[in-house]
Parts: structure tokens; sequence; C-alpha cells
């Protein structure tokens, strides 16, 4: 055999392997080295494009410097009227592109993850890049997680469906390029994978787990790589505190639950009142409610680190603290509220530090041996806030664990973020930001428990690859049926509609006559939640599976064995 044989040859197997038994192999509900290395190659790539979004980010700061210290000492200086400009650049952005993909942000990819299977055009990721590192290098009270959700569900999930692959392992793979994209943005791998858990995802499988784990490693090491292993707050000092102070931080975490508790309510208001407004409206608005609070109080705009480094200041002042407090939540408000490209978590980890030094500052005028701890109330607010109003109480734990590289809050974190979670969710009805964020938009995320079952399992795992294809005439029909020992037999009609062929037993004598109806294909890419959407009106027949094109089918699933799937808990 020449050396070009031998190479079309193994050109032949790869196809077939990738076209049939990797397939095979994803369609299936259980965790596989296949999957963890698609899982690893497309975190690869999606932690490619947070770090170019990191490294722009840096660039611009070269010129802006907004986040020197010397920018917070002068009320006048030239960059507090940077977020008026960047609502231009937005706008200029948002009009280049197409109407059908201006959704963007966490709110939307959780939509798509739920009801599409995290697939997120392509077209949706060129605004998202450049209008978030505008809002974000004009110095918009937004955070960097938003940009790093979306960009790195889109690289994977796009690459995913290049690859062809099934509609179950494409979710995984989104999800899996999320946790890498958040574990770029912050180097906080294991914070990444329990936020795809407990925010966009919303539910635990171990055929899930690994690849998303994968990933957040993958994205944590190409961050190290780039800008060091670097842990963003641990200039925070936190103290190991005392039994005798938890009933203080008990009240704190009241305290802490009824402001986030009016932060959540005050955002929603305003981001239901800004969608009845043209998009330049809003983001001009926003442009100059934000110049306006950084002309007064600069160290209130940004993402949140202006904000933080106030609050481990020497000597802060309470009243200084709390008017910057305010600043920070009204410019957040704004820019989030009426659309500014951007996350959430940055602006809260500013509020919640401000919050935290505050109330801690207050206790220790009554109580002085609470001083030496002053560190440690900052790192809770912050965690309280993140938990609270995006009901993720356990990722906001994790997350400041890694970003401090301090264990030691754990346990007073956890003490006052229960109180913050009962007194906002029960007492003020407050619920997570971005589900209320869809529902104000307009867009689904529920879905009914049997259909989520169904999704995770892929058509090729099913079907019946015992079928035959015959020539459309009865008498060929016939004599194929009576051999066709349990296999389906299936034919095209002359409009070239596929029908299932069956024998039907006469009740009068044992005479048999031939009978036929049409059958709906569904790609081989798609998951058994189509074949039930399919079948379930009528609950009986079948369809048939192809791959690439309706002629080459490749399987049959009746109604039959799903129904038997479902019983036996399979999905």
């Amino acid at each position: 055999m020449s050396v070009y044989q031998t190479i079309v040859k193994m050109q032949q197997q790869v196809k077939k392997y990738l076209s049939t038994e990797l397939k095979d192999t994803l369609s299936q509900a259980k965790v596989s080295v296949q999957l963890c290395l698609l899982a690893l190659l497309f975190a690869l790539f999606a932690s490619g494009v947070i770090l170019l979004f990191r490294l722009l980010l840096v660039w611009f700061d070269t010129y802006t410097q907004t986040q020197a210290l010397n920018f917070t000492d002068i009320i006048d200086d030239w960059r507090v009227l940077l977020p008026l400009f960047g609502s231009f650049l937005i706008w200029g952005v948002a009009k280049m592109g197409s109407k059908r993909y201006k959704r963007m942000g966490i709110a939307y990819v959780i939509h798509r993850v739920k009801l599409h299977y995290g697939k997120i055009p392509l077209q949706s990721a060129p605004g998202q890049f450049f209008q978030a590192l505008f809002a974000l290098a004009t110095n918009f009270s937004v955070g960097r997680e938003g940009p790093a959700i979306h960009l790195g569900a889109v690289s994977a999930s796009v690459l995913a469906e290049k690859f062809k692959l099934p509609d179950n392992s494409v979710r995984i793979m989104c999800a899996s390029g999320i946790a890498a994209g958040i574990a770029a943005i912050f180097n906080a791998p294991l914070a990444a994978v329990i936020f795809v858990f407990e925010v966009v995802l919303r539910e635990y499988k171990i055929h899930y787990f690994f690849p998303v784990m994968i990933s957040a490693i993958c994205g944590a090491l190409s961050s190290q790589i780039v800008f060091g292993n670097v842990h963003e707050f641990e200039q925070i000092g936190a103290a190991v505190i005392p039994l005798s102070q938890y009933p203080l931080l008990a009240l704190f975490g009241i305290v802490l639950g009824c402001i986030a508790a009016f932060f959540n309510r005050s955002l929603l208001s305003i981001t239901a009142m800004g969608q009845k407004w043209p998009l330049m409206q809003r983001l001009l608005l926003a442009g100059a409610i934000t110049t306006l609070v950084g002309l007064v109080l600069p160290q209130a705009i940004g993402s949140g680190e202006l904000a933080i480094a106030e609050t481990i200041s020497e000597h802060p002042s309470i009243l200084f603290l709390s008017a910057i407090l305010i600043g920070k939540m009204v410019a957040t408000i704004a820019a989030i509220g009426l659309g500014i490209p951007g996350g959430l978590i940055g602006p809260l980890y500013g509020i919640g530090a401000l919050l935290g030094t505050i109330l801690g500052l207050i206790c220790a005028m009554w109580f002085p041996s609470i001083a030496p701890y002053i560190g440690l109330y900052t790192i809770i607010g912050m965690t309280g806030m993140m938990g609270v109003c995006l009901s993720a109480p356990l990722a906001a734990l994790v997350a400041l664990i890694e970003l401090t590289d301090n264990a030691s809050i754990i346990l007073p974190s956890m003490f006052v973020v229960i109180p913050a979670f009962l007194i906002s969710h029960q007492g003020f009805k407050t619920k997570s930001i971005f589900f209320k964020q869809l529902e104000i938009m307009g867009l689904g995320y529920k879905v009914a428990p049997v259909n989520l079952g169904l999704q995770k399992v892929g058509v090729r795992h099913l079907m019946d690859k015992r079928f035959v294809i015959v020539r459309d005439d009865d008498e060929l029909l016939l004599e194929v049926l009576k051999r066709a020992e349990g296999r389906s037999v299936l034919a095209r009609n002359t409009n070239n509609e596929v029908e299932m062929i069956q024998l039907e037993l006469q009740a009068s004598d044992t005479a048999t006559t031939l009978t036929r109806h049409p059958i709906q294909g569904i790609a081989d890419t798609a998951t058994l939640n189509e074949v039930y959407l399919c079948l379930s009106k009528e609950r009986r027949g079948e369809v048939y599976i192809y791959q690439d094109n309706a002629d080459n089918i490749v399987g049959v699933i009746n109604w039959a064995t799903l129904q038997k799937e479902i019983r036996l808990g399979q999905v």
C-alpha cells in the first residue's frame, strides 16, 4: 500500500470516527474522555478571546489611567468626562450591528442556555466585545464578568456547532466556555465552576462537572501565564474574628439584606422603564449621570476598584464612604439599568466593600474591640451583596475566598449571608436580578422537568439502526416486510416523503394488509426532546434520524422506545 493510499485510508477512518463514533459517545449523558478533550480545546480558544479583551483594557488604561489613585484627587480631571464620550462609542457600535443580534449579557446567555442549548449567534460577539470594552475603558460602573461570560459562551458554542456536535453536548461546551471566561477574567477557577452550576445551569450533573472544571482550570492557567498568579483583593486584611462578635455579624446581615433588596428593586425598576426609551436616549442619560457622579465623586465610577481602594485607606471617613456608596449605587443603577453592556459583579464588590466598611466603622465607634476586624467586614460586605443580588451565595463565598486568598472569611461570611439572603428574598420578595431581567425583556428561561431531562440525551443514543429503505413498490415492500425480522421498513413516496411501512393483521382472518404513514425527520444532532415534541401530540408514531441531509437516514426512533427511556429514568 502506497503512502498516499495510507493517508487516504486514515482520513476516511478519522472522518468516520468524527461522524459516527464520536457523535454516538457525545449523545449519551455520561462523562467521557472525548467530552473532556473537546471542552479543553474550546476552553483554550475562549480563554484566548478573554485574554485579548483584558490586554486591550490594559492598553486603554495606559492612556486614560482611570485606575490611578491621583485621578481621584482632581475633581475637574478630563477623565470624568469619559462616560459621556463612551456612550457615543457604544451607540456607534450598536448602530453598525444588526438589530437581530443586539441582545447580550449574562441574562441573555442564561436564556440561550435554557431554551436553545447554549447556541449563541456569532454575530452578537463583536457588539459585546467592543461595546463592553468601551464601557469599561470609559469608566462606566459595570463589571468585566458580563463580556467574559458572553464571549466565552459564544466562542465555545460556535466551535461546537462547527464540529456538528450533538445539541446536548453543545450546551456542555457553552457552560465550559463560560467557566473558562470567568476563570480567565478573575483567576478564580473554583468560583467559575460554582457560578456556572448555581447561576447559569441551576442544576448539577456529573457529566457536566468535569468538562466545566477542566475549562475553568484552563482559563485560570491562561490568566496566570499572561498576568501572573494575582489575587485581586489579597491586600484587604481579614483577621480571624472571635465568636463574641458574631451577634453583631447577624445584625450586619439583616442590614445588608435590606440594602441589597433596595438595590435590586431600584435597578429592576430603571431597567423596566428604560426598555420603553430609544437606545440613544438611554445611553446618553447613563453617560450623563455617570459623568455627574464622577465630577463630584470620581471614586464612585468605574468597575469598583477605586471604591474598594478607599475602603482600605489608612483613615477612611464614614461620611465620605457613605457619599461614595450612594454615588456608586446611582452610577451602577444608571449604567446597568439603562443598558450599558457589562457585568454586575464588579460594582457589587464596590458597593459591598463600602457598605461593610461603613457598618464596621460605625460598630467600632460603639465597640472599639471591632476595630482590628474592619477588613473582614469589608470582605463580608462584598460576599453578601453578590450572593443576595445574584441569588448565588455559594459562588460569592468561593469567589471571595479565591480573590482574597484567605480561608478565614468562610464562617463569618456564611453567618452574614444567611440572614441577608432570607431577609431579602422572603421579607422583600427579591429574586435573582438575571431572571427578573429576562422577565422584563420577555425572554423565557423555564423548562418543564421532562423536557429538561430529554434535552440531556442525543437522538443517536436511542435511535434504532436496524432499518431498511426500499423502493416504493407494494409487492417488493410486502416481501421485505415478511423478511424484516424486527427491522423498520421505510420507503419514499412520489412526494419524496419518508413513510413507515407496516403489516397489519385483519380481524376477520389471518390475512395481512400493507399500511403506511409519513414520518418526520430529525437531524442526528438533535436531542430526545425534539423527538418528544414531535410525537407527544398523538402519543404514537416514529421519526427518522438523518445525518447532514434528509437523504442520509441513519436511524429510527418510535414513541414506545422513547416512553420506555423516560420510565426507566435514563434521561
